[in-house]
């Protein structure tokens, strides 16, 4: 978590002050979805930790900004709830593959017939990891997850992390990827990528997208942060496919190093969810309002007019 942070003080941005422009512009087009803005909300689970209305909230915050939702497997509200909080704005389902291909199933259908844009596979939870803190404090769920309880695979309340994931497929591979965008005929997204290779193989299987993520550092101990990985995955995809980043990121000038890095949009987690507990769905709107303030300013000084411009720009190799 911590190489996460400081992995972005190993590029800098160069200023360029005779530019001539004005008022930077952050809409974007990905996965053929107009946004207004390059964040987007990672598939983060069980929100009603963080505040009563959970997704719902977070659904709006981002609906208000006009960025991306992904909800989680694991989410506190079902995914029509999430889904309809938003209002129609777009969201990605996240999968957290089972065992049991029924509960994929089951799933896959409600996040269609909700109107899901795509379908977010994590590849990089087929264990848990070993979050040390969370076995000290003995933490276990304290509500449920709607959509364990839906489909009867208990509820998650009084569980631990790693009980939850005993239930998730420990086998995945280029198959899954190929079956899910069949079953779907919707995007797959395959997250957690941290190598040019399985960015290939990924893509290979079908895969729409790849999500360059180590999970905000709570997975694979001892494991490169993702911005440092970010440059050579996105040379691999080379354009075919976009690219999504999260881990990390707090700041602006985070914001707008992953997208000069190769990414075509970049997760927001732990700030959204400090926003998600201050302040509900006007918390969120918040952090990802003044995210977008700080990106407005850097690209500004940076002499990128729109985001397509920021893609383009080359970074200073200084490591601090």
């Amino acid at each position: 978590m911590r190489a996460n942070r400081k992995a972005f003080t190993h590029k800098q941005i160069v200023p360029k002050a005779l530019s001539n422009i004005e008022n930077p512009g952050l809409d974007t087009n990905v996965f053929g979805i107009s946004l207004k803005t390059p964040l987007m909300m990672p598939p983060i689970a069980a929100q009603g930790l963080a505040h009563a209305q959970g997704e719902k909230d977070t659904a709006k915050g981002l609906a208000a900004v006009g960025g991306l939702m992904a909800q989680s497997t694991y989410s506190s509200t079902s995914i029509a709830e999430t889904a309809a909080a938003g209002g129609g704005a777009p969201q990605f389902f996240q999968l957290y593959m089972s065992k049991d291909w029924t509960f994929n199933e089951s799933l896959l259908d409600e996040a269609k017939k909700a109107g899901v844009k795509g379908i977010i596979l994590t590849v990089d939870a087929t264990v848990d990891g070993y979050r040390e803190a969370d076995i000290i404090n003995n933490f276990q769920f304290p509500i449920p997850m709607a959509n364990l309880t839906k489909f009867s695979e208990g509820d998650g309340k009084g569980k631990g992390i790693a009980e939850i994931y005993a239930a998730a497929a420990q086998k995945i591979g280029p198959k899954d990827v190929e079956r899910i965008a069949n079953y779907t005929d919707l995007p797959v997204i395959v997250k957690g990528i941290e190598s040019p290779e399985d960015a290939l193989y990924a893509i290979g299987a079908g895969a729409a997208g790849v999500y360059v993520s180590n999970h905000g550092g709570r997975q694979l101990n001892g494991g490169p942060a993702s911005f440092d990985v970010l440059e050579s995955v996105a040379k691999a995809v080379n354009g075919r496919v976009p690219v999504i980043f999260d881990s990390g990121v707090r700041r602006g000038s985070d914001v707008f190093k992953a997208l000069a890095s190769g990414a075509d949009l970049v997760g927001v987690g732990r700030p959204a969810v400090y926003g998600l507990a201050l302040g509900g769905a006007e918390g969120v709107q918040s952090v990802f309002e003044h995210l977008n303030d700080e990106l407005q300013i850097i690209m500004q000084l940076a002499g990128t007019k729109t985001i397509e411009d920021v893609k383009k720009t080359n970074l200073l190799d200084i490591k601090y």
